[in-house]
């Protein structure tokens, strides 16, 4: 691939909508960038209305959270860089060894099947949601102090309370139970990928060292599973960042970051992938 990339998806996740790539968004396209934010089914709705009727939420699953994105990625006319925050970049991952995007950047990536690390400050943060099995029929929300350890423990509390009132929905619980239980499960889950195919565009995970739900250790582990003959794949730590470091102090250095390493690293995507049908 020799052509510049002049596209790029941002793949949001949980407890937050496209909304949380904002800045992002608004950045890359002030460098002429074509931005897209696609949302999960039923996000077409700003995030407002998904706090005052969940059931789009609660209604998700992972199957049709891959089907709806990979359905717009059909859309377009060529392979786009993409970029997966959180449950983002495990969908992102998923996508990619379907054969889409030309280069992929996960940042604070929620981890696909396999992947088995999970430290206590992880099952602390979702341990709300996980608390009560009849979560899993419903759309499960962080309280204030819950979002701050969870998202943005490094911001203070009123930078913390301003995400909060401007990005927070619930999450589906369904989603995050099927994906706890994926390791346990026989056969191959919705968050599956193949860690050893060949033909998968490159691949970096940027991590915070201070995130809470998704731990460096946690994106070092996906990392190392990768095995694929011929690929890339990397992994780089932001030091003192958390989970919601796509907003809050220093989120253009890593936005600078990642499309600095996708445009640099898409000339080593495999000429002849083409999306599983």
């Amino acid at each position: 691939m020799t052509d510049r990339p002049d596209t790029i998806v941002l793949i949001h996740g949980f407890w937050v909508t496209p909304r949380s790539w904002e800045h992002w968004k608004s950045r890359y396209e002030a460098q002429g960038f074509t931005v897209h934010t696609p949302g999960y089914p039923g996000f077409e709705v700003e995030v407002e209305a998904l706090r005052a009727d969940p059931q789009p939420i609660a209604d998700l699953t992972i199957e049709s959270i891959i089907t709806n994105l990979e359905n717009f990625l059909d859309t377009l006319d060529t392979r786009p860089i993409l970029m997966g925050h959180s449950a983002g970049g495990a969908f992102m991952q998923v996508v990619m060894d379907h054969g889409y995007g030309c280069a992929g950047v996960a940042l604070n990536s929620a981890p696909t099947e396999g992947v088995r690390t999970t430290p206590w400050t992880q099952l602390h943060s979702v341990f709300p949601a996980l608390k009560n099995p009849l979560n899993h029929h419903r759309a499960v929300g962080f309280d204030a102090e819950q979002w701050k350890y969870a998202f943005t423990n490094t911001y203070t509390d009123e930078q913390s309370l301003a995400f909060y009132e401007r990005y927070h929905i619930p999450a589906s619980g369904r989603v995050l139970f099927d994906s706890v239980l994926a390791n346990f499960q026989p056969g191959h889950q919705d968050a599956w990928v193949d860690f050893k195919n060949p033909n998968r565009a490159p691949l970096l995970f940027l991590s915070g060292s201070a995130d809470h739900i998704m731990p460096a250790s946690v994106q070092a582990s996906n990392a190392k599973h990768y095995k694929g003959e011929g690929t890339v794949t990397e992994h780089e730590t932001y030091e003192g960042r958390p989970h919601l470091m796509v907003a809050g102090p220093g989120w253009e250095e890593v936005a600078d970051r990642a499309l600095e390493w996708a445009l640099a690293n898409a000339a080593a995507t495999p000429p002849a992938v083409q999306p599983t049908p």
